[in-house]
């Protein structure tokens, strides 16, 4: 049988079976070649958002983000960078893309841009892979173990009307009223006393348990704005109220610090959002600092390096609650590597942007029911974007 019979007599048997066939290629073997990179700034609420489209022979695109708060336009810069090696090279080996991206490309490899320009290409390489054979993403991970994830509305005290404790337990109530059944919310209190600022997120705390119930979970994110010593104090004081954990309680750059933290606290800690490397995971991981960490698929290395972040955890018995307060592409690649992860917990959502999302992605953004978002079932990331009305829209007003 020559090599034409047994192409026509495959795309025969997978039409009978609904195998799915490569997508439409340039080549018969379905070989794609990368022509360029193609990015799209924008700027909505309190962020400005970067994301990328990288372009094929084949007519296929893949989509990745890039966004990190306050960096935009120097992860611009390294995409641009980045481009230049990619091109005419076929998408498909994304283990060996990453390795030459991290290992290869420069010995200075570190770093939040450099981490989240690689993280964006290597969103698009699995979106990419995903439509050029047909499936979800999930698929290509050997899932799904789960197909609808547990999430948080995050950011809840921009929901609030005040800063009172009976704005929030209101707030918290009306998005319970729409089957949230988490949330998290954000307590800095710059310039106050110590004492004070305890006293103003245990009331808070108290507010918001007496109106929800015993089995509402809620987070509380103090922006590393605790030393070990008043971050344990306010953590004994917080335990009457049962947090689902307490995050960045202190700076994230001290393992031993947060290692005393979370071996003494009574409240879970959760950390990791400004890790950018497996190998400060591992470290963070060795010093037990954390009893959940919060790796964020756009800065961590992407896809590929997000689930092996997950998996070290799951080796020292830690669960894992991806951090995500960017845009569409980023919370669609996290909800897809997190759907194979046995120790995954539970997800952040930007629960405000929902209407916004769905609208710009022609409904292909998965919104919560009974606070479980769905896994889009469409093949990559199973997401479309309309950049063009993004932009339209959200028009990017440089970097703050």
């Amino acid at each position: 049988m020559n090599r034409r019979s047994f192409l026509s007599n495959f795309a025969a048997l997978a039409a009978l079976h609904k195998i799915p066939l490569l997508a439409n290629t340039s080549s018969p073997d379905g070989s794609l070649k990368i022509t360029g990179f193609k990015l799209h700034l924008t700027t909505w609420r309190w962020r400005s958002m970067l994301f990328l489209e990288i372009e094929t022979d084949g007519g296929l695109v893949g989509l990745g983000e890039g966004t990190v708060w306050r960096r935009t336009e120097q992860v611009k810069d390294a995409l641009e960078w980045l481009e230049p090696h990619f091109v005419g090279r076929d998408p498909a080996g994304i283990e060996d893309h990453w390795d030459r991206m991290y290992y290869q490309l420069t010995r200075w490899r570190s770093g939040a841009v450099l981490s989240t320009a690689l993280s964006a290409v290597d969103m698009a390489l699995w979106d990419l892979e995903g439509k050029r054979l047909g499936v979800p993403v999930w698929r290509l991970l050997g899932g799904p173990m789960h197909r609808e994830l547990h999430a948080y509305y995050s950011h809840m005290e921009r929901r609030a009307k005040s800063h009172e404790p009976a704005a929030l337990a209101d707030a918290v109530l009306a998005e319970k009223s729409r089957g949230w059944t988490a949330v998290k919310w954000a307590t800095v209190g710059k310039g106050d006393t110590e004492l004070e600022r305890i006293h103003a997120t245990c009331a808070k705390a108290k507010a918001v348990r007496e109106a929800t119930g015993p089995v509402f979970e809620f987070g509380i994110e103090l922006f590393e704005s605790f030393t070990p010593r008043s971050a344990l104090r306010l953590a004994r004081e917080l335990a009457p109220y049962n947090p689902l954990f307490i995050e960045e309680p202190t700076w994230r750059e001290n393992p031993d610090a947060m290692t005393d933290l979370a071996l003494k606290s009574p409240v879970p800690v959760a950390t990791g959002e400004g890790l950018v490397t497996p190998f400060e995971f591992k470290q963070l991981l060795d010093a037990k600092g954390a009893a959940i960490i919060q790796p964020d698929v756009m800065h961590c290395g992407g896809i590929t390096m997000l689930r092996k972040i997950a998996n070290l955890a799951e080796l020292y018995g830690v669960e894992v609650a991806p951090h995500m307060a960017e845009g569409p592409i980023g919370h669609v690649a996290s909800l897809m590597t997190m759907s194979v992860c046995r120790n995954f917990l539970i997800h952040e959502w930007e629960a405000e942007d929902d209407e916004l999302f769905t609208e710009l992605t022609d409904g292909t953004y998965p919104t919560q029911r009974n606070s479980k978002i769905p896994l889009p079932s469409g093949p990559g990331l199973g997401i479309t974007v309309d950049f063009e009305e993004f932009k339209k829209r959200c028009p990017y007003k440089g970097t703050y």
